[in-house]
């Protein structure tokens, strides 16, 4: 939407427009300065005080809700919605598919008597479930939603929800403020998505009908990153890997620990993973990570801004893949990476066990075939006492979205006010989101986060510690709330 356009619903005239000091702390949001046009940045001071200030407090009791899975516990996360919802009028429903699991839908409908045409919906998803946590290894509580430091505290305050809360406040901010909508903006909370995204599922089989045939989908999955004061690039996911775990199970004879054995179920299990390990899958470039690497060269060295510039010639030397293998933030963009995660042998120390195991988190870049991973993996491994197999009951084949369209351009020009210079790339994230089961629907589903952070502080996900700076707790859903503003409004 047009500043010109919301002016005139509203009816401000421009000659009547203030500028507004902005309610964030400097550090994190420098750029904010620049906001002016955006829907916004036609609030009220006070009011966005008022939601920056319930961001905080709403953020800090979502976290206490100890929603681990398993097993979920997701009806915590449920009534506190419900309850946030029903206050300020909002409609909504809940579903109870499994006892104490469930889901919650909530809509803010489009203004039906000014609509010009039929605007397909947009999506606001997120899941409510967070996994393990071990508070010893903790400086906080994990679900103490605890401030400090200036940051807030807890499990989920990374994976997702800090982004379930800005959904939250911008369906507070668009009821509230009375936005004239030309599509229905539809919030979707959902369970089990950490295993086994039973929560989707369930809603797409079950109330499909409640999704309206919705054109736009904002989830989880996108990446801004902040380091050196600014804000690197904002990363849009447009497509994500696809898992195929598997589990590496060795033979042997077992025995008394007190008469070693070269040949154990153990023995067997350790010379397989060193050599899993040491494996390193083909390299291969996708379009869209050739575009983002293409985007992401000026802010590069020289050296490296080549090689960004032509990946395909790049990824030919030698040294150049050395540099791919060490780089984790760059490995998994071009080829599909295997992690070992969970090893099991015997359950006493002086026992050895006839069997041992080990399970593996295989990530397939889309349109990788996951039978052709797995013969590799039986290849190096090279062994008749040792089986490897898919865990996954069944392969999802992944997707993209496409970036023309209006969900894309309302992100980057809404990014270009907040992080005004910053390129708005699309990029594979590399784990699997949700994404994957609503683009079949006919969806372009992004995954497009309103937070920034810095490397460490993305990397307390599913790690200890994990924490948001306060500061983008306050602007996160003014940001947001724009995107959705711009692609939903009159």
């Amino acid at each position: 939407m047009g500043l010109g356009k919301f002016l005139r619903i509203y009816g401000i005239t421009f000659a009547g427009i203030v500028s507004v000091s902005l309610i964030f702390t400097s550090a994190a949001c420098a750029a904010d300065q620049n906001v002016a046009g955006t829907a916004s940045s036609q609030i009220p001071e006070s009011r966005l005080q008022q939601y920056s200030d319930l961001s905080v407090k709403w953020m800090q009791e979502y976290l206490r809700e100890d929603t681990t899975n398993p097993p979920g516990n997701e009806r915590r996360a449920i009534d506190f919605y419900k309850k946030i919802l029903d206050d300020e009028g909002i409609q909504n429903r809940t579903f109870e598919y499994a006892p104490g699991r469930g889901d919650l839908w909530a809509k803010i409908p489009a203004v039906s008597e000014k609509r010009t045409e039929q605007l397909r919906p947009i999506i606001l998803l997120n899941h409510m479930d967070v996994v393990t946590s071990d508070a010893s290894h903790w400086k906080v509580p994990p679900f103490s939603g605890e401030i400090r430091d200036g940051y807030i505290w807890g499990r989920g305050a990374q994976d997702m929800k800090d982004e379930g809360l800005a959904q939250l406040v911008v369906m507070v901010m668009l009821k509230r403020e009375k936005v004239p909508l030309d599509r229905d903006v539809i919030f979707l909370a959902v369970s089990d998505e950490e295993a086994g995204g039973t929560g989707t599922d369930w809603f797409i089989e079950h109330q499909q009908d409640l999704l309206e045939n919705a054109e736009y989908l904002i989830n989880e999955g996108g990446e801004n990153l902040f380091e050196n004061g600014k804000v690197r690039y904002v990363g849009v996911d447009v497509g994500e890997k696809t898992t195929y775990w598997m589990k590496v199970v060795a033979h042997g004879r077992p025995g008394h620990g007190s008469r070693p054995n070269p040949d154990s179920a153990p023995n067997r299990l350790v010379r397989a993973l060193d050599k899993i390990i040491a494996y390193q899958t083909p390299l291969h470039v996708l379009p869209v990570v050739e575009e983002f690497l293409r985007d992401m060269a000026p802010y590069e060295t020289p050296e490296r801004a080549a090689n960004y510039r032509n990946i395909r010639k790049a990824i030919e030397d030698k040294k150049f893949q050395d540099q791919v293998t060490r780089d984790e933030s760059l490995n998994f963009l071009l080829r599909d990476t295997i992690s070992l995660t969970m090893l099991g042998g015997s359950e006493q120390t002086n026992v050895i066990p006839p069997e041992a195991w080990a399970n593996l988190d295989v990530r397939i870049l889309p349109g990788g075939d996951p039978k052709a991973v797995l013969e590799a993996v039986r290849r190096v491994v090279d062994d008749a006492n040792v089986t490897v197999e898919p865990l996954n009951s069944e392969f999802r084949v992944a997707n993209y979205s496409g970036t023309d369209n209006a969900l894309f351009s309302a992100i980057q020009q809404v990014s270009a006010k907040y992080f005004p210079g910053t390129p708005v790339v699309p990029h594979i994230t590399s784990g699997y989101t949700e994404n994957q089961r609503y683009r079949p629907l006919g969806m372009v589903a992004y995954g497009f986060n309103p937070y920034t952070a810095t490397e460490e502080e993305g990397n307390t996900e599913h790690g200890n510690d994990e924490r948001i700076r306060v500061e983008e707790v306050q602007r996160g859903p003014r940001i947001l709330f724009d995107v959705v503003v711009k692609v939903a409004g009159f």
